[in-house]
């Protein structure tokens, strides 16, 4: 029988490998540039494409790489409202790896649904694994707190991009590139059901 201290060594271990090695990747700037194809999960336990799920309409994405990154999205999300900015936005947790995927997705997926109202479920998509990955290479891990907020057009490039952290001025160009995006010429994909 395997005694629960070797079991909680292990896992300590596995944890420590899988995630104190990794090194940062240099941000870039991904202007232009079409998003990566991704499914994740929101917080009501749906599967979402993104950003195929917003075709025809743009779309801002707020995307964190660790915990910390919070505290920068939660100041765009109180500005963005305070602006009136019209814009769908979702927030983007990335968490990159199998392990988290396999062992971790509900404890985390439940920690953060303990810390975000239920009406508000739908609009925080986490990736796993390879589309974390995905996403995280796309963007880069330098300075991981600060959010990288993302503004795709219709087609889901890349229109607008900040990485370093909110700034009150930022956001006011933040909110003008939104309102200078032509409009959809077609009908706006459905909102996914609250």
């Amino acid at each position: 029988m395997i005694r629960p201290i070797v079991v909680a060594g292990l896992l300590s271990l596995i944890l420590v490998s899988g995630f104190g090695c990794s090194s940062p990747i240099p941000n870039r700037d991904p202007l232009g540039e079409r998003f990566p194809d991704v499914v994740g999960r929101d917080l009501q336990e749906r599967s979402r494409s993104l950003p195929a799920e917003h075709k025809g309409a743009p779309v801002l994405y707020l995307v964190g790489t660790v915990q910390e990154t919070q505290f920068d999205i939660d100041r765009w999300l109180i500005g963005l409202l305070q602006l009136e900015t019209p814009i769908r936005f979702l927030e983007v947790p990335t968490i990159p790896g199998l392990f988290p995927e396999l062992f971790l997705q509900g404890t985390i997926d439940n920690g953060m649904r303990e810390g975000i109202p239920s009406e508000d479920w739908g609009g925080v998509v986490t990736l796993y694994a390879d589309d974390a990955e995905r996403v995280v290479d796309f963007l880069g891990t330098t300075v991981p707190r600060n959010a990288r907020v993302l503004l795709l057009d219709g087609e889901g490039r890349v229109r607008w991009f900040h990485d370093r952290g909110f700034s009150p001025s930022v956001l006011f160009e933040l909110d003008a590139a939104v309102k200078a995006l032509p409009k959809p010429t077609s009908k706006a994909p459905p909102e996914p059901p609250q």
